[in-house]
């Protein structure tokens, strides 16, 4: 059986195509189910992971979760050399960059460098507490209501992608925004920010991704299938079309 770590679009994607058990970490209250057999929640760290994957005969785990899942892949990646399972990355590419741009570390080192006085920050709500002591006025949109501490100055918009050219160009105009702050996620359904802020000449300011442990890594699912066709635990003819 294969473990599917997921949360994306590229893991939905797979578990369309393969056998295999998804696991969400249980932090939207109603996230996009994939298909197939689901499991919501922590393992309970290395060692609870490294246990459930002996327990339930997992022959290989695919980390397929959101680029900025820092903690959870090095988990992944460590109960998986603990047990002797085969780990693949599945992460899509970065934005492509633009001139212009000001690349920060972390969302700490962005908020200590806002160049603004409107931000538009899509960063997410667990970060949103890096910018509580910022003076600057925020328009912070994510999935789930945020909890405090947070801007004291802010707009915030429940949203979920994908979003249009023409719709954040409309919500940057009507908001007067003078900064982007976002993060590197790479893929097409929050791209239009970027290049709604290029024809605005809004500067952007973007975090860069955590590095990723020393694992075998793809861009694509058909990349991914490859990857499973030709180690244990997986048949050449269980993968969909």
């Amino acid at each position: 059986m294969i473990l599917i770590l997921g949360g994306t679009g590229e893991a939905r994607e797979l578990a369309a195509r393969v056998p295999a058990i998804s696991s969400l970490a249980g932090r939207v209250s109603n996230p996009r189910l994939p298909e197939g057999e689901v499991r919501v929640g922590g393992f309970g760290g290395v060692d609870g992971l490294a246990s459930w994957l002996r327990d339930n005969g997992i022959h290989a785990v695919v980390d397929a979760t959101h680029p900025f899942a820092a903690r959870i892949t090095a988990n992944a990646f460590e109960a998986c050399a603990r047990v002797g399972v085969p780990f693949l990355v599945l992460q899509r590419p970065g934005f492509a960059p633009r001139e212009g741009w000001q690349w920060v570390d972390s969302v700490a080192e962005a908020a200590r460098n806002l160049p603004g006085e409107r931000i538009f920050l899509t960063t997410g709500r667990q970060d949103l507490a890096e910018f509580a002591g910022c003076p600057q006025w925020f328009l912070a949109r994510m999935v789930e209501p945020p909890e405090p501490p947070m801007p004291h100055r802010i707009e915030v918009l429940l949203s979920r992608g994908p979003f249009t050219v023409e719709g954040e160009l409309e919500l940057m105009r009507s908001r007067a925004i003078d900064v982007l702050v976002t993060k590197d996620s790479g893929g097409s359904m929050t791209s239009a920010k970027l290049e709604a802020a290029a024809r605005l000449g809004v500067p952007v300011v973007i975090v860069r991704r955590p590095p990723l442990p020393p694992a075998s890594t793809v861009a694509t699912v058909d990349e991914a299938l490859v990857w499973l066709a030709s180690g244990p635990g997986f048949t050449r003819g269980s993968a969909g079309g």
